[in-house]
């Protein structure tokens, strides 16, 4: 039996509850324990779009994987993820430990109910974008990161992360 071909994929992470670096370091390191994780963005502070008023800042990352899970499956990853951080879905777009997000899965297309991909919202996002494009340039038309909304800055990297491709030579 043949492995299963390999695909670059992107999830997005982000947190406003808790101790919001805590979380997204915990997110990549159980990420990072199946051997797909490529690359992490630099992590960047952004300010929450849509949702209650009151909410403090995000702390986000791009998390760039080699794997060889579908779209479906990394969703699943990112739901286990969120559950891990003991995030609870009461209000849209409101406050929480931990935002997982299926972003990018090869040249995968995904419409359905609970799941598109690439994600729907992506190109009017900084928060998404910015990361994004410090992985992946290509992946980042330059006019949407000119019209996208929200402010970020970067504010340092996640200990014991890289945000350099390390498992190839591309």
């Amino acid at each position: 039996m043949s492995a299963r071909p390999t695909r670059r994929a992107f999830l997005g992470l982000g947190s406003n509850l808790g101790d919001r670096l805590a979380a997204l370091e915990r997110a990549v390191t159980v990420l990072a324990e199946r051997g797909d994780v490529n690359a992490v963005s630099p992590v960047y502070e952004t300010e929450p779009l849509g949702g209650p008023d009151g909410q403090g800042a995000y702390l986000n990352v791009v998390v760039e994987l080699t794997t060889p899970d579908t779209a479906r499956a990394l969703l699943e990853r990112c739901r286990e993820l969120e559950e891990d951080a003991g995030r609870v879905r009461t209000v849209r777009f409101g406050p929480r430990t931990l935002d997982a997000d299926v972003l990018l899965v090869g040249d995968e297309r995904v419409d359905e109910p609970d799941l598109t991909v690439p994600h729907p919202r992506m190109l009017e996002r900084r928060f998404v974008l910015v990361p994004l494009a410090d992985l992946a340039p290509d992946a980042v038309p330059a006019a949407a990161l000119q019209t996208a909304v929200g402010s970020v800055v970067r504010v340092g990297t996640l200990g014991g992360f890289t945000t350099s491709v390390t498992k190839s030579d591309r």
